[in-house]
């Protein structure tokens, strides 16, 4: 009653207004092209359709009404749109108009046939187009590994993929990290190939750097600091590899200067060392001259984006995990009835993290602690509190205005994305650092696989969830607790809820991947836990300019940690 009397007088002054600009008024209204860019119709599930379906029905009813009730002829427009048959196929257009792609071959939302209804083959083309799996050796540096396998997969909502992720062994366990890049794709990337090289390097004892450093100065082969897992999709820059081998082998240097470095850091060290280390050179390279415009572009371009960054090492006894920013690490543990249950690693580095904020704000005076961080952002505009590059906010800003300006004659700033502007209340820089948070945990029985994963898999999945997701996923069978006395006394639609959603965690997986299967329920999980085909299809076919308004670059990485090394030691 309530939403036909909203109808009844909106549609008497919409009609008033029509009888003095009926082309313009309807026109604006009833466009295809307008209920296209609101969203309305592309990006909902099919309830959501529906419920459009109803509204605009309803719209049209009450407009045709009023337009009778104030003599006035009827719009051809309206005529036309008034069945939602029409009007839904006047908007996605007809199956043989051409529509238009991006380079990528992705849809964009100006294409008249936008079609979201994506068969089984070609959702698992998408999803499974970029997972990865790897199994380790049982040994490897004289003992076993404590590592059997790891899965990893991504899934891309900006174009490029601003996430980014790395696997490798070293001499001393293994490394894994995701990267989240911001503000561009250019910082993630090469934080994801220089990392683990400066990680390794400073955990090598300075025996090996000598027989690095010996094998630089006769041009010969240097030995290999990590073994590599790539997926064939995985890009480097290769004009500045040699570069980024100068900038190793001056920190390699450095080390050898250190009387005490002797066997190598330990993995805490390291870490911490490896992440401000590299930070400080993305910072100077994007300040020296570099021998040609390419490097240096590609240089500027790393030091004005940014990216947040989780990185394990795993050990014969243990974990460590450094984080800086919002990625997340979480081990999955089963319990002794079978459960599974979630132990973060990590904590985010942002505003819903109060120790971080305060931490922040004790770094600069009282007089700013109000402005800090605005509306859940660092300085109202960035959302991680520690990342890599961002030099926006770490450089002073003369320093910022002599870099850009002496970049004006040999490089184009407009296709950079690079705009000299400054944050509000940029007042005592820096407020952005790098320095990693570093957990350790001592490998036990329980304790099965790590997830590690970048903000996009966590803004749709609890720690918990993704837990539950990957150990039901390896074990094989869905553990389902026993129905409550309270639950026994629900109402007949409150029973039928739960057993819909005792059913859904009952379904069959579709993918061997754990980290595909992760990203798959993430995006298609329905109202009572089932995975919903029509909301994945609907989540995956979003054309790339769109994408990112309705969800985020994704990336997992699951390894899967050996149980029996854990156990033996244990005993």
């Amino acid at each position: 009653m309530l939403v036909s009397l909203l109808f009844n007088s909106v549609s008497s002054l919409f009609v008033k207004v029509c009888c003095r600009q009926p082309d313009t008024i309807t026109t604006f209204f009833f466009s295809p092209r307008l209920w296209q860019i609101s969203g309305c119709l592309n990006y909902t599930t099919p309830c959501r359709q529906l419920w459009i379906r109803d509204v605009w029905s309803s719209v049209c009813q009450h407009l045709s009404k009023s337009f009778e009730l104030h003599g006035v002829p009827r719009p051809a427009h309206v005529r036309h749109l008034s069945s939602w048959g029409t009007f839904r196929s006047e908007l996605l257009g007809s199956s043989d108009e051409s529509g238009s792609c991006s380079q990528s071959g992705r849809l964009l939302s100006t294409r008249q046939d936008l079609d979201f209804q994506l068969s089984q083959v070609q959702i698992n083309s998408i999803l499974r187009s970029n997972e990865q799996s790897v199994s380790v050796p049982e040994f490897y540096g004289g003992g076993l590994s404590s590592v059997r396998k790891f899965e990893s997969n991504q899934l891309a909502a900006n174009m490029p993929n601003e996430d980014h992720r790395s696997a490798a062994t070293c001499l001393q366990g293994m490394l894994f990290g995701v990267f989240d890049g911001h503000g561009g794709w250019a910082c993630a990337q090469a934080v994801s190939e220089r990392l683990l090289y400066y990680i390794a390097t400073a955990m090598m004892s300075k025996q090996s750097l000598e027989e690095l450093e010996k094998c630089m100065e006769h041009c010969r082969p240097i030995p290999p600091i990590l073994k590599w897992y790539k997926h064939h999709a995985d890009y480097n820059y290769r004009d500045s590899a040699s570069l980024y081998i100068d900038q190793l082998r001056v920190f390699w240097q450095e080390l050898l200067d250190i009387e005490e470095h002797g066997e190598g850091m330990s993995p805490i060290d390291a870490l911490e060392c490896a992440f401000k280390r590299l930070d400080a050179d993305i910072s100077l390279e994007a300040q020296v001259p570099l021998s040609n415009d390419l490097m240096k572009s590609t240089a500027i371009q790393v030091a004005f984006s940014g990216c947040t960054a989780c990185v394990a090492h795993i050990g014969t006894d243990g974990i460590h995990v450094a984080n800086a920013g919002d990625c997340r690490a979480v081990l999955g543990v089963q319990e002794e009835d079978g459960s599974w249950s979630a132990l973060p690693l990590s904590l985010d580095h942002n505003s819903q993290n109060q120790a971080e904020v305060e931490r922040i704000r004790a770094q600069h005076p009282p007089s700013e602690r109000d402005t800090i961080v605005t509306d859940g952002r660092l300085l109202g505009v960035l959302l991680p509190l520690r990342a890599f590059g961002d030099v926006r906010f770490k450089w002073s800003c003369a320093l910022q205005q002599s870099v850009l300006s002496s970049l004006e004659s040999a490089v184009d700033l407009d296709s950079l994305n690079l705009y000299q502007y400054m944050p509000l209340n940029y007042k005592t820089p820096p407020y952005l650092d790098v320095t990693p948070e570093i957990m350790y945990h001592k490998l036990r029985p329980q304790d099965h696989f790590l997830i590690l994963g970048t903000d996009g898999l966590w803004d749709e999945l609890t720690n918990a969830e993704a837990v539950r997701l990957v150990g039901e996923h390896l074990s094989g069978f869905h553990l389902q607790a026993p129905v409550s006395p309270s639950e026994r006394n629900l109402k007949l639609g409150q029973m039928h809820e739960l057993l819909l959603k005792r059913q859904a965690r009952a379904s069959p997986a579709l993918d061997t991947n754990g980290a595909t299967h992760l990203i798959r329920h993430a995006l298609g999980t329905g109202e009572y836990g089932e995975l919903c085909q029509e909301r994945l299809a609907s989540m995956l076919a979003l054309p790339e300019d769109l994408a990112r308004m309705y969800r985020d670059d994704i990336t997992a990485t699951v390894v899967y940690l050996n149980s029996d090394l854990a156990r033996s030691h244990h005993s």
